[in-house]
Order: C-alpha cells, then sequence, then structure tokens
C-alpha cells in the first residue's frame, strides 16, 4: 500500500528544511551525514531544499553502516571526523526503525565533539528498542513488526513510500 507519493515526500522534505532552519537560525555551518544509500539520497533531497531557504553553508556526507550487523563491521564517515567540532550535525536516514541503525551510527562521531548532534528520518516507525528519537520526522508511523516500510527516492520520477 502507497503511504506516500512523490507530491507528498516533497512537502514532507520542504516542511523539515524549515523545522531544521528555525532551529538553526544563527548556525553558519551544517552538516547532513545520510546513512548509506537512501539515507544519502534523503539527505541530498533535504540539503538541496535547504540551500533554498537559508544562506548556511551546508556540507553533505555519508556514514556507512551494515544494519544488520553494526557491531561487527566498521561504521565509517566519509570526512574526517574532526571536521565536525563544533559544528552542527544532522543525521539523515529514511526510516527509523527500531532505533538500532541510528543509535550506532554514532560510533565515528564519539571520535569529536559536534555543537549539536540532531537526526531527521522521513519516516518514523514506533518500535524504538534503543534510546533514539528523531528530532526531524516527515512522517510517523505506528504498524506491526510484521509490516516493512520500502522507501524509494533515487529516482525523481517516481519517489514513493509503501507499507508492505
Amino acid at each position: 500500500m502507497k503511504i506516500l507519493n512523490q507530491n507528498q515526500i516533497q512537502q514532507k522534505i520542504k516542511r523539515l528544511s524549515y523545522e531544521i532552519i528555525e532551529n538553526n537560525f544563527n548556525e553558519p555551518e551544517i552538516y547532513l551525514a545520510g546513512i548509506n544509500n537512501n539515507g544519502s539520497g534523503f539527505a541530498k533531497m533535504l540539503m538541496k531544499e535547504l540551500k533554498k531557504r537559508a544562506s548556511t553553508k551546508f556540507h553533505l556526507c555519508q556514514l556507512s553502516i551494515n544494519p544488520k550487523e553494526p557491531n561487527t563491521h566498521p561504521v565509517t564517515l566519509d570526512i574526517d571526523p574532526q571536521e565536525l567540532n563544533g559544528k552542527v550535525l544532522i543525521i539523515v536516514d529514511d526510516v527509523a526503525n527500531t532505533g538500532r541503525t541510528l543509535f550506532y551510527a554514532m560510533q565515528p562521531i564519539l571520535e569529536t565533539l559536534p555543537k549539536k548532534v540532531e537526526m531527521a528520518v522521513l519516516v518514523d516507525r514506533k518500535h524504538k528498542s534503543f534510546p533514539i528519537t528523531p528530532d526531524y520526522v516527515g512522517l510517523s508511523l505506528a504498524t506491526t513488526m510484521q509490516e516493512n516500510i520500502d522507501v524509494r527516492i533515487k529516482d525523481d520520477s517516481k519517489q514513493s513510500v509503501y507499507l508492505k
């Protein structure tokens, strides 16, 4: 079942961009760190909207993590974590489910001291097993554990979110 179409996704991104700007109004720089493929795609879309609305300098980077086994594979950041010292960092993912991926995504960031760390997700599910609550949420859903969220954002003309 389709729960978000392309227009709805774009509306969510636009609203999230306003929220991020409001909460970080006086910040000269903000880093967006997308998690894996869909998180990075969502971060790129979000950054495009943010750049339309603020003169803040935005940086895009990628966090790579194995969501199934985050403690046995290294979590990597494609920039030097020291760049984040004293800066605002927003970790971006497509879906927050149990909070485990977002929790383990913090590993490379622990090497530095950012000014603030926030999290943005397109869809937040209410199955948290870890103490993670996203700061910016496009859509919040209460689903069963058997249901899955399928986010398709790579193709600009066919963006959608499905509940399966």
